[in-house]
């Protein structure tokens, strides 16, 4: 099987050279950009796996890539900046898959990375009573109707559901979906409130629980939902 393709997207010669080389030896096929234009093109061109996007680019920024590139493909993007500010992380999250502040460990680039990559090999289809979500598609439907969502949020719906009427801890969640057990301040909640909000919309009530005081669980239409669990 081929090497799967990482877009770099980094003006910065140096960092540029480092992720090359970073990636490179992790086995991953490269292509680099210095701006955003180059960027769009070669992601437009080569259809990459994965794109490393600089938000500080030369001629306009990487969230406008970012929303860009959503736009037409739902292919995983992992946010480099220098800025360490919670309030923008969970912005950014809402169009991106991960965040990483500069400067990074190279090891941690690699192993989010690898988080990305293990996500979208979950089972191409999962069903849950009226609840149908396509892997390979990122597709979540309610009762046969669309729903749309955010690239975490389809990723927070999968991995609960890959396991339906079991309770994860904030923890686990951070670390299945962020790689990390200490994701930014209140990121995991914010993207469950608006989750559930857009299921409600499409009429999933009360598909996603509140464990108190412990994390979330998915109810599983095979079973009676526990006690211990509320909305």
């Amino acid at each position: 099987m081929p090497p799967q393709t990482i877009l770099i997207i980094e003006d910065d010669l140096d960092i540029r050279a480092l992720l090359d080389r970073t990636l490179r030896n992790a086995g991953y096929r490269t292509l680099t950009a210095e701006s955003a234009t180059r960027g769009l093109m070669l992601a437009r061109e080569d259809n990459p796996d994965l794109v490393v996007l600089d938000l500080g680019l030369p001629d306009f920024s990487g969230d406008e890539v970012a929303r860009r590139l959503r736009g037409t493909s739902d292919v995983p993007i992992l946010i480099l900046s220098a800025v360490d500010d919670p309030d923008r992380k969970i912005d950014l999250l809402f169009s991106a898959n991960d965040y990483v502040v500069k400067p990074f460990n190279e090891d941690e680039l690699v192993a989010r990375i690898h988080v990305q990559f293990r996500q979208r090999t979950a089972p191409p289809v999962l069903r849950n009573g009226p609840l149908t979500l396509e892997a390979s598609k990122r597709l979540c439907t309610w009762d046969g109707r669309e729903v749309q969502l955010s690239p975490r949020e389809f990723d927070l719906l999968l991995f609960l559901a890959g396991a339906p009427g079991r309770a994860y801890s904030r923890e686990e969640i951070g670390r299945a979906i962020w790689e990390d057990v200490r994701p930014v301040a209140n990121v995991i909640d914010v993207h469950v409130s608006n989750l559930r909000a857009k299921l409600r919309d499409a009429g999933a009530y009360r598909l996603i629980r509140t464990v108190r005081g412990y994390g979330f669980a998915m109810r599983n239409f095979e079973d009676t939902p526990g006690p211990h669990l509320q909305v």
